[in-house]
This record gives C-alpha cells, structure tokens and sequence, in this order.
C-alpha cells in the first residue's frame, strides 16, 4: 500500500552521502553520491511523499495547479546583455549586489521552519491527514526553511550562504559595502477578502500563493546568473572560479525542485476541497485558489514589473554616471534595454 502519512523526522531525513558539500571552506547542506552526483538535502522521503501524494491527488479528479515559471518570461531590467555591459565596464558591483540580496533574501526563508500554519483539517470536510496539506506543520515547511536558511546552529549552510559563497569565487575579495535591499514593491490594496473565509485561512493561502510566485521569480534570475557565470567573455581572471560558481547555482535550482512541485501540489490539493464558512455555509476551494492565483498573477505580470524597473531605472543610472565616461556608457546601456 502506497505511503500517504508521514513523521516529521521522515520529511527530514536526508540520504546518506558518500561526500559532504564543502566549497570554499564553508559546510553546506546536501552532498554527493558515489558517482559525485550532487543530492539536494531533506528529500529521502520527502521526494517521495511528493509523488505519492501527487498521484493520490490525480485519482481524485485532481491536479497540480497549472503554472510554471514561464509566466514570468516577459522583460527583464535590467536584462542579460545590460548586466554583461556593466560587469564588462568594471561595474560588477551590481551583480554582485544581486548575488547578495539574492542570499539576504534566502536566509529570510528560514522563518517557514519556524511558523505554524492554521491546521486545514479542521475547517475542511475533507479527510486531509493523508494529503501534503495535513503535513505543513509535520515536516513540509520546516524541510523548506531549512532549505533556504541552513542550520546556523550546525555550522550547516542552506541557499543563503550558498550564494555568497559562489559570490566570493566567482568575485574574490572585492571593497564592495553591503546593499542595502530594495524596497518591497507591494500592491496598492490587499488581496480581495473571499466571504466567508476565516482571515488566518486567506493569510495562510495568500503567503502559498506569494511563495509560489516567488520561487518562479527565482527560477527566471537563476537562469540569468548561472548564464553570466558561465558566460566565457565575463570574469576571465576568475574563470575556474566562475565555472564553480556556475555549479553551485544548479545545485540550488536542482534544491528548488522539490519547493515548486510542493507549492503546486498543496494549492492543486486546496482546489479540491469544501471549506466551512464562518456564516455556516460552504466554500469551494477552487474558487479559493482560482482567486487569489489570478491575483498574483496579475500582479506579477501586469502591475509590478513597470514599478520595480523604474526602481532599478534610478539606482543603475546613478551608478553608471558615477564611471568616466557615464554618460556615453548610459547610453551604449539604454541601448541595450529590452522592449516592451
């Protein structure tokens, strides 16, 4: 009989490796196998889980919702040939401050191995024990946070201190001050309230369905930096160092895997159920789901990434006009923008 209950200590349990993850000096999560074929951490089980509870789903009439990260394919600022423009001009800083806020923002995700969610079971008249939504607080989202956070404690280092340390080889020791992190662009007003639905269960789905639409932003600048690093005109000094680089980039997005599939599933799962109202109605959860993933949707396409190049417009441009010859530059980089 197929496996759908799980332990905590189960969706924790990593494989056993032939080789730790150790570049730069620095203990990392995951390891090798006997090939030297690198595991990503936590997935002995979970991986497993994953898919049982993604077939299980499947022979309810079910699905995983319908999203990739090919939503998010339109214009980028600043774009790939931007950003070798500048790295090529000696102004890598900017990518260096990406690679960092990227790391400052995974060590942010660690809060999921710490937040308890509301439990679905009890408002739902569906059984979801043998479901990866009754498993959030029984492993799902601590495996996650430990993911992108590491465990500090252990001297074990997650996604954050993955990419500063491709940063430093790809960069070597660089005089570049911390950034400091952009401004979060948020939508002018809330997500809509869906009637009836207690407000803890609208926080909990709208944070899956942000979390979601983050990871396929991070799939999209990933893509961009694993390209730069392997880029054979960029970082010639450094270019064993930058292939390196390059690698442990995949090894994060070969991580990310399992945190795409996961989100898909618990939202697909969602889309399946019957919630009780607070009024004592009921509530179909695909008209949950299909709200609140429109919304972000629309966000994230439409209405955000005007707002966050514009942000980007006025920090680069300083930057380049700071370089001798800014002005020129400025525009050999204007040039190269992407059109809407």
């Amino acid at each position: 009989m197929t496996q759908l209950r799980y332990e905590r200590e189960e969706l924790l349990r990593s494989d056993d490796y032939a080789r730790p993850h150790v570049e730069n000096g620095q203990l990392l999560h995951g390891g090798f196998d006997a090939s030297g074929r690198y595991v990503p951490p936590r997935l002995r089980d979970r991986a497993r889980a994953v898919s049982a509870w993604t077939k299980a789903l499947r022979e309810r009439g079910g699905d995983l919702l319908p999203a990739d990260s090919s939503l998010l394919a339109g214009i980028r600022y600043p774009s790939a040939a931007q950003q070798k423009l500048l790295i090529q001009e000696g102004l890598g800083q900017t990518f260096w401050n990406t690679l960092t806020i990227t790391g400052q923002i995974e060590a942010r995700g660690r809060v999921l191995a710490e937040v308890v969610f509301p439990e679905i079971g009890e408002a739902v008249e569906e059984d979801v024990s043998e479901m990866a939504i009754g498993h959030l607080n029984r492993g799902l989202l601590e495996a996650h946070g430990l993911d992108e956070g590491g465990e500090p404690a252990r001297g074990i280092g997650g996604h954050d201190v993955m990419w500063f340390v491709l940063r430093d080889l790809a960069f070597g020791p660089t005089e570049f001050p911390e950034p400091v992190m952009p401004e979060v662009i948020r939508p002018e007003s809330e997500a809509t309230p869906i009637p009836g639905l207690p407000g803890a269960l609208h926080r909990m789905f709208d944070f899956l369905v942000n979390l979601l639409m983050i990871e396929f932003r991070a799939e999209r600048g990933f893509a961009l930096a694993e390209s730069l690093l392997r880029d054979p005109d960029l970082f010639r000094d450094r270019r064993a160092e930058a292939e390196r680089a390059a690698e442990i980039v995949d090894r994060i997005r070969a991580d990310e895997a399992i945190h795409v599939r996961s989100l898909r599933l618990y939202l697909g799962e969602i889309a399946t159920l019957t919630f009780r109202s607070k009024d004592g109605g009921r509530i179909a959860g695909r008209d949950i789901v299909d709200s609140l993933w429109g919304g972000i949707v629309r966000w994230a396409t439409v209405e955000q990434p005007p707002l966050a190049a514009a942000q980007q417009r006025k920090l680069l441009g300083d930057r380049i006009l700071a370089h001798p010859e800014g002005s020129s530059l400025l525009r050999r980089f204007d040039a190269l923008e992407e059109a809407a």
